[in-house]
């Protein structure tokens, strides 16, 4: 793989996925005042992750910082108060913030696909999303054949993880029981059709709104 140059892409996704169960046990010590002491414990004496090999323990705990630092401390705290469906739907709009080809996916696959007559993402649409975007990226053109298989299908986990669709691809609608949250409380107005809301209900909530 060529050396990363002003790319805004990562394979990333591929050592890590959804991480929901890594991401509730961590998230305590992450908010804690002594989050690298505790996280440097955790990487050398595994006491929550309960992931064996190092490399992948370090691996998930580098992610989840990542993604943690993605948005604001505030959210976090918001987080813990979600129910595990609200923190599914919520660790969705973080990945989407993190990682530009999950983005890239959603917005120009899976949302298209949505509004097609299928209603199903398969691997296949994906890679050739991969095709468009290896156009005009130099460092994800230099990625192998079975590095995008990989990424391709850790995106359809994460889908399938955060509700999205079922194993062979059908597509259904995010449940946001907040919806609002991510309209006016975040400004994030993108996720509520990145969620597969319909549009005249966003419009709907917009109008709330003034």
């Amino acid at each position: 793989m060529a050396k990363k140059v002003d790319s805004p892409y990562s394979a990333a996704i591929t050592g890590g996925g959804f991480l929901f169960e890594e991401t509730e046990a961590l998230l305590p010590m992450l908010l804690s005042p002594d989050a690298d002491a505790l996280l440097a414990d955790e990487m050398l004496h595994n006491r929550c992750l309960m992931i064996n090999a190092e490399t992948s323990r370090k691996r998930a705990i580098a992610e989840i910082r990542r993604r943690f630092n993605i948005v604001s401390r505030d959210f976090w705290e918001r987080y813990l108060n979600m129910t595990p469906e609200e923190r599914r739907a919520a660790l969705f709009f973080v990945i989407m913030k993190t990682y530009r080809i999950v983005f890239d996916f959603h917005v120009n696959v899976t949302m298209k696909k949505w509004n097609s007559i299928s209603k199903q993402v398969e691997l296949s649409d994906l890679l050739i999303e991969f095709d468009e975007i290896s156009a005009r990226d130099e460092f994800v053109d230099s990625w192998s054949d079975a590095t995008k298989r990989k990424v391709a299908s850790a995106y359809l986990t994460i889908l399938r993880k955060a509700g999205m669709c079922d194993r062979i691809g059908n597509l259904r609608q995010l449940k946001l029981s907040d919806p609002q949250f991510y309209l006016s409380g975040l400004g994030e107005p993108w996720f509520l059709e990145s969620s597969l809301m319909p549009s005249y209900e966003i419009e709907n909530l917009k109008k709330l709104m003034v």
